[in-house]
Parts: structure tokens; C-alpha cells; sequence
């Protein structure tokens, strides 16, 4: 082999080489600079790791590990079927709260959709519907609106105490305060009185929190198909509900009733049409979901820690008894009692951010985009959480002590607190509940000393809080 043959060998091989390096490197310069993690075991992800932790009482710990093993800021994993980028911090919640139709849009998992919307009108469900849900919110939820509500919620209050608990020396608060906001949800959202038929929704309703976050194996005696079971009873009753309602509106009957299934039955979406039935069921057991399963938690929760703790407890009576001694006899609450109950607001508060009512909320990314220096790819779901800041000590000082002074003042710094989310997107429904905790508050200690009969009962989380033992409390009358 002469000179010039071994040259034209030796740069051929060198170019082709080079050339070789090149696409590899423009190959991995291509691919996003993606949030550290792992997805975990295929199809099912991390899943498991993330309700384990949930059930053993501690659901912090799935993102506590993470964060310290990967990022502060955000981290990857994969839960419920999809890749997840969980944003961490005030700065992730703020990054997300505000960044609505712009990054992220709402998104519902698959195992929620099933349980809670007819299969009929799944591919109709778009991620418009909860904005057009959102529209009719304001009226019902606006502070004239709320007043109204005031009585009502005293009322039924006090008919519930007065026939579940003061009967008893002992009660288990978490399946009461089930049965109360759902039977004042029915009232107050659907106009619906008759306690049979609030209790035909009532159990089924019971059996579809536990198979949101569990895994869709629709399998006899899984959560997730006890879930969609009832969830068929719970659509199938609304219907039956909706076709009376309709023909009572079409007979002019209760012409001037104003509750919200009556307004979706009558107002006209953007395009000019009618909701139809089954659109009308998805939306309500929407809100049933958020207003009355997040509500009756906080309540079960606020009632443990003022079971637990004597000295809040003591402080919380003294400040209700002075509005009820300003009251006359059979007078309810109005709306400037509820603003006298500031204390009583910051213990509700405290309760909410060592045991938040919801874990978190999911969404899902509409376009590439950056946060932290990491790219999350369009199509992703992200979620953000409450255990990246109710009980780091960056944002609350000695953060497993029970302190409502924390509350006071400004409070808790921005997007630090976020039980009802944040920004544009907070939870429209914080009002609703804010009057229902107080009220349910004011009647209860106004009537009874509480202490907790079994002190080391445990909280799961399922996904909500739940006590192992349903929260037995021992009740003293008071004169």
C-alpha cells in the first residue's frame, strides 16, 4: 500500500469518525435537560411508594427523600401512569399557581374520570369544563351569596348536634362530619331536604375518595372498582334528580330557586345549548367532591387537635362564648359573628397545615417549558404538593409544634400556606368552607368539653386524612 492510499485511509477513517462524535454530541445536546429522578417500576411507576407512604401516616416522606436525594426545586417521578414533575417550595407553587393557560393546564387522571364522569361523555370532558364550572361559581360563592348561607349552615348545624351527638357520651367524629357536609352540600347546592334522599348518596359517595389515587384494576373488591361502583349509584341518582328537576321547571314550580343544579339546568354554555344531563351530573359531583370530602376532613382533623389540646381548646370557647352570650335565645349566627372568630380561624388554619385536607393538585404541561434550570417537556403532568412547605422549618419555625399565633398578622409568607392552592387558581370554594369550619366550631364547643379517648390513634391519609378509628371523642355537656 503506497503513501497516498494509507493518507486517504488514515483521513477517511478520522473524518468519519469525527463525524461520528458529532451527531452524538448535537444527539445529546438535543435531549432536554430533564428533572432529576427516577420513574420507577414500569406502567405503575412510584405509585406504590407514594400511597404507601400516605397510608402509613406519613406522606411527607415520599417528597421529603426526593428532595434531599434529587432537587429542592423539582423533581421527576411517575405516579398514576405518567411522567410527573413535582414542583417543591414556595417558588414551585408560585411558578404553577400563576402559571395557568400559560404552561399548564387542568388535568383530571384517568382513575378520577372514571369514577366520577358517565363513560359516555368522556371524550367530550375537555379542560374546558372546569373553567365553565368556575364561571357559574362566583354567584353562589360571592359574599352576599355567603350570608345567605349563614343561617342555613347554623341551623343544620345545630339539628345535627342535636341528634348525633348530644344523645351520647361518645361519638366517632370523622363518619358524623361525613354525613353533616354532604347532607348541607345536597342542601345548599341542589336544594335537596329529604335526609333519605341525601343518604342514598351518602354511602356510595362514601367509596370513591379511596380510588382516586389507588390503581385503576378495576377487580371485584379493589378500591378502585369499589369507587367506580359507586360512583354508577351516585350518577345514576343524580340523573333521577335532574329529570325531576326538569320537569319541575318546566311546570313553573319553584320559580324562583336559585341553587346551582337549577342554574345549570337553565343557563345556556358559549355555544348557545343546554347542558345536557350527564354534563349537568359531572359538574355537580365535581363539587360535591371538592366542597364537602376536603371540608369534612379539615373539621375531623380541627376537632382532634381541640380534643388533644386543652389550652387551644379553652381559647377557642372563650371567644365563642362571647359571641353566643351577645346572642339572644334561638338567634343564629350572621355574618359579623363570623368575623369576630379570628382565633378560632387561626387554630382551623394551624389544623390545615399539619394535616392539610388535600395533598397537592395535578396539571399538565401544555408546552415546553423551564423551571429551576430544568426543562419540563409538554405533555408531562406536574404536581404540586403542601408537604414542600407547611412543615419546613424555612417557612414555619419549629414546624411539628401547634402554634396558631403563626396566623396572626400577615401570616405565613406568600404561596408558604396553600391548603386552598394559590393565585388564580385557589380553590373558590375557601369562604364556603371557611363558614362552615366556624360554624360547625362555634356549636360545637359552645356545647361540649371534647377529650380524645384513645391518644395515639393514627392518621392515614386515603388521600385524605383519615383517622384509623373514625376519631372516638368522649363528650361533657355543657350547661
Amino acid at each position: 500500500m503506497d503513501f497516498y492510499t494509507q493518507l486517504f485511509l488514515y483521513l477517511s477513517i478520522l473524518y468519519i469518525s469525527l463525524y461520528l462524535l458529532f451527531l452524538v454530541f448535537r444527539k445529546k445536546s438535543s435531549v432536554p435537560n430533564l428533572p432529576p429522578g427516577k420513574k420507577g417500576w414500569p406502567i405503575i411507576g412510584e405509585s406504590p411508594a407514594f400511597v404507601g407512604a400516605a397510608k402509613s401516616g406519613c406522606p411527607e416522606k415520599f417528597i421529603n427523600d426526593r428532595t434531599a436525594k434529587y432537587s429542592p426545586d423539582v423533581f421527576r417521578t411517575s405516579l398514576l401512569g405518567e411522567d410527573m414533575a413535582v414542583f417543591c417550595g414556595a417558588a414551585g407553587n408560585k411558578f404553577l399557581f400563576s402559571g395557568q393557560n400559560k404552561y399548564i393546564t387542568t388535568w383530571w387522571p384517568t382513575s378520577m374520570k372514571k369514577v366520577a364522569i358517565f363513560p359516555e361523555t368522556m371524550e367530550k370532558f375537555n379542560k374546558d369544563d372546569p373553567k365553565k364550572m368556575r364561571s357559574f361559581l362566583p354567584e353562589f360563592l360571592k359574599p352576599e351569596a355567603l350570608q345567605c348561607y349563614i343561617p342555613i349552615m347554623d341551623s343544620m348545624t345545630r339539628e345535627h348536634m342535636e341528634s348525633d351527638w348530644s344523645p351520647y357520651k361518645e361519638v366517632k367524629v370523622f363518619p358524623l362530619t361525613k354525613n353533616y357536609t354532604f347532607a348541607l352540600a345536597c342542601r345548599l347546592f341542589m336544594n335537596i331536604k329529604d335526609p333519605k334522599v341525601v343518604s342514598k348518596f351518602a354511602d356510595p359517595f362514601a367509596r370513591i375518595a379511596p380510588g382516586f389515587t389507588s390503581v385503576p384494576m378495576n377487580v371485584p373488591g379493589t378500591p378502585f372498582n369499589r369507587a367506580v361502583e359507586g360512583g354508577k349509584v351516585i350518577r345514576q341518582e343524580l340523573l333521577n334528580i335532574i329529570r325531576q328537576r326538569k320537569q319541575e321547571i318546566s311546570e313553573g314550580k319553584d320559580a324562583n330557586a336559585r341553587d346551582l343544579l337549577t342554574r345549570l339546568l337553565t343557563e345556556a354554555d358559549d355555544d348557545g345549548s343546554v347542558y345536557y344531563e350527564m354534563d349537568t351530573s359531572n359538574k355537580i359531583i365535581g363539587l360535591l367532591i371538592a366542597s364537602h370530602d376536603t371540608t369534612s376532613t379539615s373539621i375531623t382533623v380541627i376537632v382532634n387537635y381541640l380534643a388533644s389540646l386543652p389550652h387551644i381548646y379553652d381559647k377557642v370557647y372563650k371567644e365563642q362564648m362571647e359571641i353566643a352570650k351577645s346572642k339572644a335565645p334561638g338567634e343564629l349566627l350572621n355574618w359579623d359573628d363570623i368575623q369576630k372568630m379570628k382565633y378560632s380561624w387561626n387554630v382551623a388554619c394551624e389544623s390545615m397545615r399539619l394535616t392539610p385536607p388535600a395533598q397537592g393538585s395535578f396539571r399538565e404541561a401544555i408546552t415546553d417549558f423551564t423551571f429551576a434550570g430544568y426543562t419540563i417537556p409538554k405533555g408531562w403532568k406536574t404536581f404540586w404538593t403542601v408537604y414542600t412547605t407547611h412543615k419546613n422549618p424555612k417557612y414555619f419555625p419549629n414546624p411539628e409544634q401547634f402554634d396558631p399565633s403563626r396566623f396572626e398578622g400577615n401570616g405565613p409568607a406568600p404561596f408558604t400556606y396553600v391548603p386552598f392552592g394559590g393565585g388564580p387558581r385557589m380553590c373558590p370554594g375557601k369562604e364556603y368552607a371557611r363558614l362552615e369550619i366556624l360554624i360547625f366550631m362555634h356549636n360545637l364547643v359552645t356545647k361540649f368539653k371534647l377529650q380524645k379517648v384513645d391518644q395515639d390513634e393514627k392518621i392515614i391519609y386515603n388521600p385524605s386524612p383519615v383517622p384509623s378509628n373514625g376519631l372516638l371523642i368522649r363528650l361533657q355537656p355543657l350547661n
